[in-house]
């Protein structure tokens, strides 16, 4: 598996793999679908897209990269992460974490922070804190689930 800058020939499977995670309504805060025109847009406006491709060329997984606010605290990005479900538990999500890391920094970054952590997806939480990323406590009722629902977020941060 190769992590490497996405192109406009990954954009099918990565608003499909996107879509998934929209769909499930358990991690993304969006629940707008892409289509072809806005996941171009959407795509393209981020400061870094990564996509993990596996040896027959695929798109198993991806991240998005961007300014977490503007400024004075424009040094902090923010990032998500979606791994396909017929690829989930191949640590994909790991790799796509630390290369984030690694483009982060050579943006020129100083924090990655995760603003929203619903604090059901244990996976991503022990992923976070495995590589070092630090809580920052939790937000009652922060996340409006699929079903209606609310569950706790639970912010990280790491400096890089």
């Amino acid at each position: 598996m190769t992590i490497r800058k996405y192109s406009s020939d990954d954009l099918k499977q990565m608003i499909s793999i996107w879509n998934e995670i929209v769909e499930e309504g358990i991690a993304f805060p969006q629940e707008e679908l892409l289509n072809d025109d806005t996941g171009e847009t959407f795509f393209s406006s981020q400061s870094y897209c990564g996509v993990a491709v596996d040896d027959s060329g695929s798109v198993v997984g991806l991240y998005i990269l961007h300014p977490n606010n503007v400024g004075r605290c424009g040094h902090i990005c923010n990032a998500s992460y979606a791994v396909s479900s017929s690829c989930r538990g191949q640590h994909i999500g790991e790799k796509l974490v630390t290369d984030c890391i690694r483009k982060a920094k050579e943006i020129g970054f100083g924090i990655l922070q995760f603003n929203a952590v619903v604090e059901t997806n244990i996976h991503a939480r022990h992923l976070y804190e495995r590589i070092g990323f630090t809580q920052l406590g939790v937000i009652p009722k922060g996340f409006r689930m699929k079903d209606g629902s609310f569950a706790n977020i639970c912010p990280y941060y790491i400096e890089l």
